[in-house]
C-alpha cells in the first residue's frame, strides 16, 4: 500500500489512572524516548498521508511534546473521554473525503514493529476492515475475540463478557485497519448502551457482521503488542525494548561482556568492534566510534567517544564531552563540555569541565 491511501489515528487521549502519575501516560519513557514517540516513528517509516493523534487528558503535554518532537503530525482533541470509538470519531473532520484505508494505533503500545504493520496492511485485501488478534495464555482484561467459520464475529469487552467468553484467549491487540468510508460510516451507528456508557470502536465488528461482511483476523505474537497501563508494565515493556536494542548492537558488531547489564538509549550509536563492559548505562545522545571500550559502571549521556579511546570503568561523560582517538579517561572521571584531545590521558579522580585538552596531555589525579 502507498503511503497516499494510508492514514494513521493514534488513540492517546487515555488518563491512565493506574500509572498512579500526574505524567500522562503516554509520555511515560522506554528507553529515553516517551511511548507515544515510538508509536509515532513506527507510524512515520509507513509512510502515510497524514498522522492524527487523538489527545485528551494532559492534552496540553501531549500537544507540547509532538510539536517539538514530531513536526507533520496532527492531533485532535477528545474531550470528555467516551471510550475508544469516539475516541476515532474525533478524527472524522481532519480525514474528510479520504478515500483511502485508515489503520488505527494505540499510544500505550509501543514494541509494536513497522514490517509487522507492513505484513498487516497487506492482509487486509478487499475487505472494510481486518483487525490483529493475538493469542495469549493469560488473556487478563484483553477484549475477547469471537470467531466464527468465516472469520471475526464480534470483540466482547471484558466487562460486557460471559465466564465462557473470558475463557477466549485469542484477543483483541486493539490495532486494525479499515476502509475509511466503511469506518467513519459505521462509527455513525455506535450505541453507548454498555456497562460503562462508552462508546467502544470494537462495537464496529457487529455491525459489518450485520451489513454481510467478513473481518479477517491477523494472528500475531502478544509480545509485540503488549500495552501499558501500570508501572509495572512499563518495567516489562522496558525490558522487552532493552532486550531489542541488545540484539540489534551484537548484530551490528558490538561486543557486549554481559548484554543483560547494559542499558541502551534509543538512540544510542555504537561502531563495529566497540566493547562495552557490564553495567554501562547509555542516556541519549551517545556515539561511540569504532574500536572504542566503554569500562563496567561508567554512564554516559550526549557525548562522543571516538575510534579506539577508552573510557571508565566508573566514569561519567556528561554533555558536550568530547573524547578524542585514542584518548583514555579512567576510572571515577567526571567530563563535562570538554573536548579531549586524540591520544590524551586523564587517567583518575578528576573533574574536567567546560575545557580543551590537547593531543597527548596528561592529566593527573585530583585535578580540576
Amino acid at each position: 500500500m502507498s503511503g497516499k491511501n494510508l492514514g494513521i489515528i493514534i488513540l492517546a487521549a487515555g488518563e491512565g489512572t493506574r500509572m498512579k502519575s500526574a505524567l500522562p501516560k503516554v509520555l511515560h519513557a522506554l528507553a529515553g524516548k516517551p511511548m507515544l514517540g515510538h508509536v509515532i516513528d513506527t507510524a512515520k517509516a509507513l509512510t502515510p498521508k497524514k498522522i492524527v493523534v487523538i489527545t485528551g487528558h494532559g492534552r496540553g503535554l501531549v500537544e507540547g511534546y509532538i510539536k517539538a518532537n514530531h513536526g507533520g503530525t496532527q492531533t485532535a482533541v477528545q474531550d470528555p473521554q467516551n471510550g475508544t470509538g469516539h475516541a476515532v470519531m474525533m478524527a472524522k473532520d481532519t480525514y474528510g473525503g479520504f478515500g483511502g484505508d485508515i489503520l488505527i494505533l494505540l499510544g500505550d503500545c509501543p514494541l509494536v514493529r513497522a514490517e509487522t504493520l507492513s505484513k498487516i496492511l497487506s492482509a487486509k485485501g478487499d475487505n472494510p476492515l481486518a483487525l490483529v488478534g493475538m493469542e495469549t495464555g493469560d488473556p487478563g482484561k484483553y477484549g475477547r475475540l469471537v470467531m466464527a467459520e468465516d472469520g471475526l464475529e464480534k470483540i466482547v469487552e471484558f466487562a460486557e463478557a460471559t465466564e465462557a467468553e473470558k475463557n477466549i484467549t485469542l484477543c483483541n491487540s486493539g490495532v486494525m485497519i479499515a476502509g475509511a468510508k466503511d469506518l467513519f460510516g459505521v462509527l455513525d451507528k455506535l450505541s453507548n448502551d454498555n456497562t460503562k456508557g462508552e462508546y467502544y470502536l470494537t462495537d464496529v465488528i457487529a455491525l459489518l457482521r450485520e451489513d454481510g461482511h467478513k473481518i479477517p483476523v491477523i494472528r500475531e505474537n502478544q509480545k509485540e503488542f503488549q500495552g501499558v497501563n501500570t508501572k509495572s508494565e512499563l518495567a516489562n515493556v522496558e525490558k522487552a525494548l532493552q532486550k531489542r536494542l541488545r540484539l540489534a548492537a551484537l548484530e551490528a558488531g558490538v561486543t557486549l561482556i554481559d548484554p543483560m547489564s547494559v542499558h541502551f538509549s534509543h538512540d544510542t550509536k555504537l561502531g563495529a568492534d566497540v566493547t562495552v563492559w557490564p553495567h554501562v548505562v547509555f542516556g541519549e545522545g551517545v556515539n561511540v566510534e569504532e574500536g572504542a571500550t566503554i569500562h563496567s559502571f561508567s554512564h554516559l549521556e550526549h557525548c562522543i567517544v571516538r575510534k579506539g579511546a577508552s573510557v571508565g570503568p566508573y566514569a561519567r561523560l556528561r554533555p558536550g564531552a568530547d573524547i578524542g582517538e585514542g584518548a583514555k579517561i579512567g576510572n571515577f572521571v567526571e567530563v563535562k563540555k570538554s573536548k579531549i584531545g586524540k591520544g590524551a590521558k586523564a587517567s583518575h579522580l578528576s573533574y574536567i569541565g567546560d575545557a580543551n585538552v590537547g593531543a597527548g596531555a596528561n592529566i593527573g589525579a585530583g585535578v580540576i
